[in-house]
């Protein structure tokens, strides 16, 4: 459910989730669906369901996604509602079935040939069903069993087309490998111990291995060679099928606690009547082992940290990136303040709001709460990495103040638009050559660093960005940068004066370095002040906007003598 205020909200929230691939219903018109998503719409294998449901329930129309669940939705959507869902999809209209769509259990092996042979059934030419798959009875004019000696797949053989393959998705794979394995050797490993079983990648329907090693490459590129998540389980878990290892190692349980990984995983992540079908297979530095059947949603996925920033204030000044990782994020954390400028963007997601001062206990929150395998979104302003909680989260896992398994979480630092960025736009380009951020509190940096900054920016000629220039408690520091300045550059130096940008009460202006005056400032300000380069510019309608030169005018004059000279000497 998506609530925001004002039509671009809306329409904004809806590119959010369909770029993280989640479900959209929207009760609104199709056409604002449409709108919405269509400057993203790219590989159609990758869309989430879109389904347009009319504010009176009078009707459900799948727009998006029809085989990857939104002809199932509106299906069930319209049944509830007591109308029809407009499935459009040839497939389902005309044969009932998605080709490429195959229900849970099992997975398609060539999904290259589906077209062609979707086509053709719909011309009307005949197919032969060879072996057992009662949802692909209903196309077959002739269904005949797997012949002898059949691997056990399924094959849809229409005239005209190459045949479809299927297979029941219903084996494990148990991994373990010694620290940094070559992806390859791992993928090699697994390779060739499915082909000695007669097994396919198609059959595998999930891969697990050891928490200890959630974090290590070599499974997560198997798991995407093989199309499954990575699964992990603790070694507590790994140690209650001790007793049905068949080829338990001293070495491994010298190493980490257990005395098997790759057998003991393959057998949790079956069901409780599994067995092995393949016993460990050895590499250099790897091991795997498979079991059957499985049982799915077993183990528990590697957690992930996307530390955001959501720009000044304004929504559309967040970038694309950090706004996916909301839409996709199951828990959302950060300064409450924050939080509240989201609105009901975290309506649907675990929540956890922090006050000033409690950095450290959000940072460490987020990451614990990421190793029970959640997506974490930690949220700051601006730019995360930029006087954000991007650099604290790395420190506390630097240190060694958080758990092994925060530790082990995938963490992603998402790039957004800082305070200072937005600033110097509203003004024009003042940051067009070499700049420099400071932030005046003293409050994690000792008043000596702050000056001694100041003074090397004013001694660089930096075009100088200030953020917390002032707060209730500190008015003085301000004073100190403004006279170490002045003692660099012009009094007339012009400084920018943004507060509260993108949001209510957003105030812009441009002032002197000889004017610059402390009252009119707080903590929702920053301040952007000129190099002796930086110009003011007077626009026609009035309006002033400042600019710092790169050098482009002195280039241009410099390749124009060049040019002179070389044609006096011809």
């Amino acid at each position: 459910m998506v609530a925001s205020d004002g039509h671009q909200g809306v329409i904004d929230a809806f590119r959010a989730l369909f770029a993280a691939r989640k479900p959209i219903i929207g009760v609104c018109a199709s056409g604002i669906l449409i709108r919405a998503v269509a400057p993203l719409l790219r590989d159609k294998h990758e869309e989430p369901p879109v389904i347009a449901v009319a504010d009176d329930g009078s009707a459900v129309v799948p727009l998006l996604g029809g085989h990857r669940g939104a002809n199932e939705i509106a299906t069930r959507l319209a049944n509830a509602l007591g109308c029809s869902a407009a499935i459009t999809t040839a497939s389902d209209v005309r044969l009932g079935v998605a080709l490429d769509a195959p229900p849970a259990g099992w997975r398609l092996e060539n999904a290259d040939h589906v077209k062609a042979a979707t086509s053709a059934l719909l011309d009307g030419a005949p197919a032969v069903l060879r072996g057992e798959a009662d949802w692909l009875e209903p196309l077959a004019t002739s269904p005949l069993p797997a012949p002898e000696g059949s691997d056990g797949s399924v094959s849809l053989d229409v005239e005209g087309a190459q045949p479809v393959i299927y297979r029941r998705a219903d084996h494990a794979i148990g991994v373990g490998c010694s620290r940094h394995c070559p992806p390859e050797e791992m993928i090699a490993l697994v390779d060739h111990t499915l082909t000695e079983c007669g097994l396919a990648v198609a059959n595998i329907a999930s891969l697990h291995s050891v928490d200890v090693k959630a974090d290590e490459p070599a499974i997560h590129a198997l798991a995407r060679h093989l199309g499954v998540e990575a699964r992990f389980f603790t070694r507590d878990e790994l140690r209650t099928v001790h007793a049905k290892l068949p080829t338990p190692s001293p070495t491994v349980e010298a190493a980490i606690g257990v005395p098997g990984v790759c057998e003991a995983a393959a057998l949790l992540a079956a069901s409780d009547t599994g067995r092995l079908v393949a016993k460990k297979r050895k590499s250099e530095h790897a091991t795997c082992a498979i079991a059957h059947p499985a049982a799915m949603g077993r183990g528990q996925g590697r957690g992930r940290l996307s530390i955001i920033g959501i720009g000044p204030g304004d929504r559309q000044w967040r970038t694309p990136e950090a706004s996916i990782a909301l839409a996709a994020a199951e828990e959302v954390v950060g300064y409450q303040g924050y939080l509240d400028l989201l609105g009901t963007e975290t309506a649907d997601k675990r929540v956890a709001g922090y006050q000033l001062g409690e950095e450290t206990e959000r940072c460490r929150h987020a990451l614990e709460s990421a190793a029970c395998g959640r997506h974490v979104v930690l949220v700051c302003s601006g730019d995360s990495g930029i006087y954000g909680m991007a650099s604290l989260v790395l420190e506390l896992i630097a240190e060694g103040r958080v758990s092994d398994g925060a530790r082990r979480t995938e963490l992603v630092v998402v790039p957004g638009l800082s305070a200072m960025q937005a600033a110097a736009a509203r003004v024009g380009a003042p940051l067009g050559h070499d700049f420099c951020a400071i932030s005046l509190s003293d409050l994690l940096t000792p008043r000596e660093t702050i000056l001694h900054r100041l003074q090397a920016a004013a001694t660089g000629d930096f075009v100088t960005a200030l953020y917390n220039p002032v707060s209730r408690r500190r008015q003085a520091l301000l004073g100190e940068a403004r006279r170490i300045m002045l003692g660099h550059r012009n009094p007339s130096t012009p400084v920018a004066i943004a507060r509260n940008l993108g949001r209510a009460g957003e105030a812009v202006s441009i002032t002197s370095l000889a004017e610059l005056d402390s009252r009119r400032l707080d903590m929702l300000t920053i301040l952007v002040i000129g190099s002796t380069t930086t110009r003011i510019l007077e626009l026609g309608s009035g309006e002033r906007r400042l600019y710092t030169p790169r050098g482009y005018r002195a280039l241009q004059e410099s390749k124009q003598d060049g040019l002179t000279g070389a044609g006096e000497q011809a």
